[in-house]
């Protein structure tokens, strides 16, 4: 049975033997035995996994891109309404509000490029690489990579020059004001259409390209990991480790805490959408995750970085730890309400924006 303890060790102990700096939990069993893996508690947990993996790849298959349309009714096929899966080229890179140049949205993305890129590459040089068995270092990664291409994406649209109106047409600015709501799809699963101008745009509005795709995806599912590492670490983890097993330090506070500044800041600015259907990446995700921890784990013996992770315990299939009163309970479940807290972000924004600009004189 895993023990509750946890001991002061160097993370990068995990590649070079130090004992310094952070902590690891005490080993269970023998992970690299066919004993280990050969049961009905992995078995149990592999058929979870993967129904996870499935249904999330059939919910992309359903909704992702610009092709899934669904007719309104009566079977005409000049009566369609865009998918929810649809991402349009000036979301990707333009404002939420027209006072707000997309120049700044630019400047904003590559700062933060650079410094969660210099906050990551420091952490791996000071603890060294075996920081990355952890969720947390995986996330604060795929955020660093997240605004990186985004930046790409405003610099793409800055060289060409055709960002200069910080809008799809000036026309409907001008009717419309400082506010420029999002054009969603009237099927969407998060917004309804706030204006009388989704059809016009609708026809001349430019559908994203690859890239402008693979940004929509990554920000949605940078969204609920950063939730999930975050929320976990400093409402459940750390509340639970006394001061005398546990102390933070500086890149402890860091790896949980800026990734979710510098996604909420972003957030904020730019007018990217918030379909619900792509939680399948968040949770496609995490699946990658626990399938990278099994396997190394069955070729390498060593300490699972987090308890509910350990599949020695009767109590594995309900991914949580051995002992009842371990504060690890339902970690899976949380992916949906992480989620949906981010999603109910993304549309108290547009709300706000809404009701403010609508009171304008």
């Amino acid at each position: 049975m895993t023990k509750n303890v946890f001991s002061r060790v160097d993370l990068s102990s995990f590649v070079t033997g130090s004992t310094e700096h952070t902590w690891q939990p005490t080993m269970s069993a023998e992970t690299n035995i066919p004993s280990y893996w050969l049961n009905w508690r992995f078995f149990l947990c592999a058929i979870f996994v993967l129904t996870s993996l499935f249904l999330s790849s059939f919910l992309i298959w359903k909704y992702e891109g610009p092709g899934k349309r669904r007719k309104r009714g009566g079977g005409h096929d000049h009566d369609q309404r865009e998918g929810t899966g649809v991402v349009y080229d000036d979301e990707t890179w333009n404002t939420c509000v027209r006072r707000i140049h997309p120049n700044w949205l630019l400047g904003f993305r590559v700062f933060g490029f650079v410094t969660l890129l210099g906050l990551i590459s420091g952490n791996a040089i000071a603890d060294g690489a075996g920081i990355f068995i952890f969720y947390t270092q995986w996330t604060f990664t795929l955020v660093t990579i997240y605004f990186g291409v985004a930046a790409l994406v405003s610099i793409n649209k800055f060289r060409s020059g055709d960002n200069c109106h910080n809008g799809v047409s000036s026309r409907v600015d001008e009717e419309q004001g400082s506010y420029r709501p999002p054009i969603h799809n009237e099927n969407s699963n998060v917004f309804k259409a706030s204006n009388g101008h989704e059809r016009h745009n609708r026809s001349t509005r430019q559908v994203a390209s690859t890239l402008g795709y693979i940004h929509q995806i990554l920000f949605q599912t940078c969204a609920g990991a950063v939730l999930l590492t975050d929320g976990v670490f400093w409402f459940i983890i750390y509340p639970f480790l006394t001061s005398k097993d546990f102390n933070l330090d500086f890149f402890i506070v860091i790896m949980h805490s800026v990734n979710a500044v510098f996604l909420l800041g972003e957030t904020f600015l730019n007018s990217l959408r918030f379909p619900l259907f792509r939680i399948s990446y968040f949770v496609v995700w995490t699946g990658v995750f626990v399938i990278f921890q099994w396997i190394v784990h069955a070729c390498v013996s060593f300490w699972w970085p987090y308890p509910f992770l350990d599949l020695s315990s009767s109590y594995a299939p309900l991914w949580y730890a051995t002992q009842t009163h371990r504060p690890y309970a339902a970690v899976g479940l949380m992916h949906v309400p992480c989620f949906g807290v981010f999603a109910l972000i993304v549309k108290l924004k547009y709300m706000w924006l809404s009701k403010c600009f609508s009171e304008e004189p």
